[in-house]
C-alpha cells in the first residue's frame, strides 16, 4: 500500500513552473510502463523521446514564450552561443525542484496510505522506507540508462504543416548537433520561431548540404495521395519524388487522367511500375511534365543516379499466369542487379517488389520498394539498406475493407549532397483516408560511409535485420 500511496503522491504533485531559456514551461512527472520524455507544443504537436528505461514519464509543457527574449537569442549570435548552457542550467534546476517536490509528495502519500490502511505508526514508518528505497532505485536506472543520443530521433504527432520546423533539419543533426545539449537549442529555437509568427508559420529553411528525397508507393489511384504529397513537398522541401509503383488500381486507359497530378508537383517524379500498373499507365505517366520513368534504366536526378525496374508482373489481367514465388522474385532483381556496372555508381534502386529488392544486395548502398502496404526497412549483409514503403494512398478503396483504415505513408529521405549517401530519414504516417495529423519517427543512418559488399554468387538468399513502424 505504501508503493501505492507513493506513486499516487507523484501523480498529485502536481506540475513545477520552470523558465527554460525563452519558454516558460511546465515540468511533471507520472508512473509510466515506459520511459520517456515528452515535450508538449500544443497547439502544434508534441514530440517524444525515448530518454530513459526506468517506469517515469517526464513532460515539459510549451506554455508561453517571452518574445523579446526569443527574438534576441534569434537575432544575437552571442546569445544564440551562450544558450546551450543557459537552457542546461534552467532544465537542471527545472528537473530537480520537480524531483524534490515528487519525492516529498511520494513520501507523505507512502507515509499516509500506510497509516490509513494499518493504523500503526511503525508500519508506515516501515512503508516510508521501502518506498524511499523503490523510489531511489527508480531514479538510479533513470539517470544510468539516459540515453543523450534519443534527442536526434525524435518521434513527432501533431499539424502537418509544422513538422519539419519543430523536428528539425536531418544534415544539421547528422553534422552540427551531434550533443544533446545543441539538440535541446535547435529544439527551443525552433518553437520560438514557430510561436514568434503571428498571421503565417515561418518557411522551412532547407538545407543546401542534403539532397531531399520523398518516397511514395502503392497509391492506388486515392486522390487523397496528391494532397499529401503535395503537402509533404512543400513543408519538406524535397528535390525529387520517387514513387515505387502502383499508382493505379487495374491499369486500364480511364485512369490515366489521374496521372495529370504529376506534371503539377514542379519537381521530378521518378516512377517504376508495379504490379497493378500497364504498359498504358507507364505511357502516360511518361507524358507528364516533370516524369522520369525508369524500366531497367537509370538517369541522374537532382544529383543522385538512380536505377528503375519495373514489375514484371500485371496482376490485373487474370488471363496470365503470375509467379509470387519470393525465390523467383529475388532472381528477377538479381539477374537485373549482375548487369550493372561494377563498382557501382549507382546511388538509389526503385522497384515495386520487396523480395526483388533483395535481389539488388550488394549493388547499390540504397533499395526502395513497396507493394505490401507495410512499412519496413531491412540492412542486408552486404550493406545494402532496403527501404519498403507503406501504402501513401491508404491502399486505395481497400481501406475500408478493415475495422481499421489503412493508413497514409510516406518517407521523407536526407541524402549527403557529396558522398550521395543515406543521412537521415523521416517516417510520416497519417491516419487511414487522410487526417490532418501527422505522426513523424526521425531514424539516423548509424554507418553512412560504410561499404557495400557484392553479394556472393553462390550464398543463400539476402537476409539481413529488419526494424521500423508497420501500421498495416
Amino acid at each position: 500500500m505504501s508503493a501505492v500511496g507513493a506513486w499516487l503522491g507523484i501523480i498529485l504533485s502536481g506540475t513545477v513552473r520552470a523558465q527554460v531559456g525563452p519558454v516558460e514551461t511546465g515540468m511533471s512527472l507520472r508512473p509510466a510502463w515506459t520511459g520517456e520524455t515528452v515535450v508538449d507544443a500544443h497547439p502544434l504537436g508534441t514530440l517524444r523521446f525515448r530518454s530513459h528505461d526506468a517506469p517515469l514519464q517526464l513532460r515539459i509543457t510549451l506554455e508561453n514564450i517571452d518574445q523579446e527574449k526569443a527574438k534576441a537569442l534569434i537575432d544575437d549570435p552571442r546569445i544564440a552561443n551562450r544558450l546551450p548552457e543557459i537552457i542546461e542550467s534552467d532544465l537542471r534546476s527545472g528537473v530537480e525542484a520537480l524531483v524534490v517536490r515528487s519525492l516529498l509528495c511520494a513520501a507523505a502519500g507512502a507515509l499516509l496510505a500506510g497509516f490509513v490502511v494499518f493504523r500503526s505508526p511503525r508500519i508506515a514508518l516501515y512503508g516510508l522506507l521501502a518506498a524511499a528505497v523503490a523510489l531511489a532505485g527508480t531514479g538510479v536506472a533513470a539517470a544510468v540508462t539516459f540515453r543523450p543520443s534519443s534527442l536526434v530521433e525524435p518521434r513527432y504527432s501533431g499539424v502537418i504543416a509544422v513538422a519539419p520546423s519543430l523536428v528539425g533539419s536531418a544534415q544539421s543533426i547528422v553534422t552540427k548537433f551531434e550533443s544533446y545539449r545543441q539538440q535541446l537549442t535547435k529544439l527551443v529555437t525552433n518553437v520560438s520561431k514557430l510561436y514568434d509568427a503571428v498571421n503565417a508559420l515561418p518557411t522551412y529553411d532547407a538545407d543546401p548540404a542534403s539532397i531531399k528525397v520523398l518516397h511514395v508507393s502503392d497509391i492506388h489511384i486515392n486522390p487523397i495521395a496528391w494532397n499529401v504529397i503535395r503537402s509533404l513537398k512543400e513543408q519538406f522541401k524535397v528535390d525529387l519524388i520517387v514513387d515505387t509503383g502502383d499508382i493505379s488500381d487495374h491499369g486500364t486507359k480511364a485512369e490515366n487522367a489521374f496521372m495529370e497530378e504529376i506534371g503539377k508537383l514542379g519537381v521530378p517524379y521518378v516512377f517504376v511500375r508495379g504490379n497493378h500498373d500497364s504498359q498504358t499507365t507507364e505511357r502516360a505517366i511518361a507524358k507528364q511534365k516533370n516524369a522520369v520513368v525508369l524500366d531497367n534504366a537509370s538517369a541522374t536526378v537532382a544529383g543522385l543516379r538512380i536505377y528503375g525496374l519495373g514489375d514484371p508482373r500485371f496482376t490485373p489481367d487474370k488471363s496470365v499466369p503470375v509467379n509470387n514465388d519470393p525465390a523467383h522474385m529475388r532472381d528477377f532483381g538479381r539477374r537485373h542487379a549482375v548487369r550493372l556496372p561494377r563498382p557501382s555508381p549507382i546511388d538509389l534502386v526503385a522497384i515495386h517488389d520487396p523480395d526483388a529488392a533483395k535481389g539488388f544486395s550488394g549493388a547499390a548502398p540504397m533499395v526502395l520498394a513497396g507493394h505490401s502496404h507495410r512499412r519496413s526497412t531491412t540492412v542486408l549483409r552486404t550493406g545494402t539498406r532496403v527501404l519498403v514503403q507503406g501504402s501513401t494512398g491508404g491502399a486505395g478503396l481497400r481501406a475500408l475493407e478493415h475495422a481499421e483504415p489503412t493508413p497514409v505513408q510516406a518517407s521523407v529521405l536526407y541524402f549527403d549532397r557529396a558522398s550521395h549517401r543515406l543521412q537521415a530519414w523521416d517516417d510520416i504516417t497519417l491516419g487511414g483516408l487522410g487526417e490532418q495529423s501527422v505522426h513523424i519517427q526521425r531514424h539516423v543512418e548509424p554507418d553512412p560511409r560504410r561499404m557495400i559488399s557484392p553479394e556472393p554468387t553462390t550464398a543463400p538468399s539476402p537476409t539481413g535485420t529488419v526494424s521500423g513502424t508497420s501500421d498495416g
